[in-house]
């Protein structure tokens, strides 16, 4: 049984990220997130999380 996109990881570079699923128009709703202090974030719809590469967004996420 081969993995999910949604069991997967995405590493980011900045701590603004954004999800709409990635299944087109079978996707969902787009949705913008923050990456916090925890280094990642998962989306509330379908679960894929998000994590903040090493060193990255260390700015003010202006």
């Amino acid at each position: 049984m081969a993995a999910s996109d949604e069991d997967q990881a995405v590493t980011v570079q900045e701590r603004r990220v954004y999800c709409d699923g990635g299944g087109g128009t079978l996707g969902h709703p787009g949705v913008y997130l923050n990456i916090e202090a925890a280094g990642h974030v998962a989306c509330p719809y379908c679960s894929r999380r998000f994590e903040l590469a090493e060193g990255a967004g260390a700015g003010a996420g202006h």
